[in-house]
């Protein structure tokens, strides 16, 4: 049984190989193992898209980084036409607590990246900030904004 989230519901493909689930990642275009991580990422993205009205074609599943010498991987990037960033999310498993660590991590991804705004979620609960890179300081938002052609 998948953990309900909080998330609007979404349609979902499935596929079981070898006692393990997969679901398929709209963005990627391939069937991935389903993880509660995943569960989360896969629900955010179809948040993006459907309620938020992100462009498919402007958004990136977990892609590696070069932070520090060190290769990460963001779980969410939506880009701008121009090809700046502007969300950067970070999901996790809805059984992690978000804490300051979670933000620690996405503000060192921003710091490679320079999003506009930064979302991170467990799928239960999603903080929302906006950048002031001028300052360095973010700012806790009630939402993200959705897309519109600038």
């Amino acid at each position: 049984m998948l953990q309900e989230l909080n998330f609007p519901k979404f349609e979902y493909r499935f596929k079981s190989t070898e006692n393990k689930v997969s679901i398929f990642d709209v963005i990627r275009k391939k069937f991935i193992i389903l993880q509660p991580e995943e569960w989360v990422r896969q629900h955010c993205v179809h948040y993006l898209m459907n309620v938020k009205n992100y462009p498919k074609s402007l958004i990136n599943v977990e892609k590696e980084l070069n932070l520090n010498g060190l290769k990460k991987r963001y779980d969410i990037v939506i880009f701008n036409p121009d090809g700046s960033i502007f969300l950067i999310v970070e999901c996790k498993a809805h059984s992690i607590t978000i804490n300051q660590n979670t933000f620690d991590q996405i503000a060192q991804y921003n710091m490679v990246l320079n999003a506009q705004y930064l979302m991170v979620t467990n799928g239960l609960n999603h903080y929302y900030c906006e950048m002031d890179m001028a300052n360095e300081q973010y700012a806790f938002l009630m939402d993200i904004p959705d897309y519109t052609l600038n």
